[in-house]
């Protein structure tokens, strides 16, 4: 089930004079339901609206996610979105993208924005050896047609290749809550490596999720903060496997 939630005219982006056009976010939740207030009031001062996918009724353990990510966008086209910001309940953008979404969106409508993805391991800090600190997520880009849409079973972009954006760095952090509990980082290389076992779809593999050999945290930097703050509640937030787990 499609949720539409948009502000009333007067609250949107029109208050910005360099840019009158509608962002919307949108996101689908299941296992991670009660992750979406604290989702939608980050999001707040940023977006004009959001687009929510109730996938609760799925059956199996995940379901396609590429009939979810075109169905949200076939409802932001629907919904007159100019720009689509793509997120997940467990995901926070830094406080700062707010004063600076209406200069990421009034100029030109071929870029897809990315953020640098920090996998949280606390509430207050992210890890950044290896590849963990090189890790970008392209998710605010211009609407368009959900006939156009393609993507891979797993770790897809929410645009095809065929639209050409430019892919540009907005200097801005997206926050990944998920792992700050160990027994998430385990559960999420389980349910992966059920989903892609030969590793077709990402080829380093996910036994890496688990794996805090030469870990490095950094801090949340001074002005860099996101709101809410997040309290853990240790829960799962995906389906749990550990019974199946082939050691």
């Amino acid at each position: 089930m499609i949720t539409v939630e948009m502000k009333p005219q007067h609250r949107r982006r029109g208050r910005w004079p360099w840019s009158r056009r509608k962002i919307v976010a949108v996101f689908s939740y299941r296992y991670d339901q009660h992750l979406v207030p604290d989702l939608i009031a980050n999001l707040e001062p940023v977006v004009d609206g959001w687009i929510a996918y109730d996938d609760r009724a799925s059956e199996g353990v995940f379901s396609s996610e590429p009939q979810r990510r075109r169905a949200l966008i076939a409802a932001a086209h629907e919904a007159g979105a100019d720009w689509v910001l793509a997120m997940d309940p467990d995901e926070r953008l830094e406080n700062a993208v707010a004063g600076r979404i209406g200069r990421l969106t009034g100029g030109s409508r071929r870029i897809a924005w990315g953020f640098r993805c920090r996998e949280m391991y606390t509430p207050a800090s992210y890890r950044v050896d290896g590849t963990w600190g090189q890790k970008m997520q392209h998710r605010l880009f211009s609407a368009y047609h959900p006939d156009r849409y393609r993507s891979q079973d797993l770790h897809g972009a929410w645009f095809p290749d065929e639209i050409d954006f430019r892919l540009k760095d907005s200097g801005l952090n997206l926050y990944h809550l998920k792992m700050i509990e160990p027994k998430r980082r385990s559960a999420r290389r389980d349910l992966y490596n059920r989903l892609d076992p030969d590793h077709r779809l990402q080829q380093i593999g996910y036994d890496y999720l688990a794996d805090e050999s030469g870990m490095v945290l950094e801090a949340v930097p001074e002005g860099r903060e996101y709101l809410p703050a997040h309290a853990d509640d240790g829960g799962l937030w995906m389906a749990d496997l550990s019974a199946n787990r082939r050691d």
